[in-house]
């Protein structure tokens, strides 16, 4: 009998990314999860799977912008695609938020079939939270973008989302790896923590630095709190090391350092089935 998976894709900035091994993993096991949840970049990721995009497209996509080995910034500045990538990050004078994510979302759903959660080929739901009243909000049917956004609006960084008369800001604020709103009747349950890690220094952090790394130390204690109620039947935590937020110009370095959690992914599954069947 066909296995009933559900997996949470959790928030973190750029390495996110790393979503794409997982759902590669499980593509390499012929296994497809039958509901997906997200926060922030994993809404993200969730979204694009779920609309039909192989993890080969969805790799493509990134790499495309991506430096590769050996390159800085200034190597990245002389490719003819550069230009989306500075189209992405253009700072914004007006409005209320710093970055605008609208010119990335457009292009990274150009090839997205899928406009509303009803199209999707596998259910998604999206975390937001209510800026005003402080609550986790689970976006589930309507329009599909919106809910995207609404889910990765990192307050300070990107402009909030109204969407049905409410203020609706970064998912992560209440649920930063959702595994908790995954359906009951899954046979297995996978969740995966993207949030990573940085190295361990006695500089003092620039103020960006400062309120990223806070918001993530906070996330983190959601984490451990929600873990200590209860657990998924597999979590997960790719060894990414200092990648910040929006660097998703280290795509290629990303996936590197993320690569021996498909083998981790695919030992665990395959104790879990085991078990099942003993």
């Amino acid at each position: 009998m066909k296995k009933k998976i559900g997996l949470a894709l959790g928030g973190g900035g750029a390495k996110g990314i790393s979503h794409v091994l997982i759902l590669e993993a499980l593509e390499e096991m012929d296994l497809r999860p039958s509901f997906i949840t997200g926060t922030s970049i994993g809404a993200l990721i969730g979204a694009m799977y779920c609309a039909g995009m192989s993890t080969a497209e969805m790799k493509a996509i990134f790499l495309e912008f991506s430096l590769r080995e050996n390159e800085s910034l200034k190597h990245i500045v002389t490719r003819k695609h550069i230009f989306k990538w500075l189209d992405f990050i253009a700072p914004q004078f007006r409005g209320r938020g710093l970055l605008r994510v609208e010119n990335l979302l457009t292009y990274l759903f150009e090839s997205v079939h899928a406009s509303r959660f009803s199209q999707l080929e596998i259910p998604l739901s999206v975390v937001a939270s209510n800026f005003w009243n402080r609550q986790q909000i689970i976006l589930k049917t309507g329009p599909l973008i919106p809910a995207i956004r609404a889910s990765m609006s990192l307050p300070g960084l990107f402009e909030p989302v109204k969407i049905k008369n409410q203020v609706l800001i970064d998912g992560g604020a209440v649920n930063p790896v959702p595994f908790d709103i995954l359906p009951k009747d899954c046979d297995l349950t996978i969740a995966v923590d993207v949030i990573g890690e940085r190295t361990v220094s006695e500089k003092i952090p620039s103020l960006s630095e400062a309120v990223f790394n806070t918001y993530q130390i906070m996330q983190k204690s959601i984490i451990r709190e929600k873990l200590a109620l209860m657990s998924p039947d597999i979590y997960l935590e790719p060894n990414i090391v200092d990648v910040r937020v929006l660097e998703f110009y280290k795509a290629a370095e990303i996936f590197k350092q993320a690569t021996p959690i498909k083998r981790k992914l695919k030992r665990k599954i395959n104790q879990q089935l085991r078990s099942v069947n003993q």
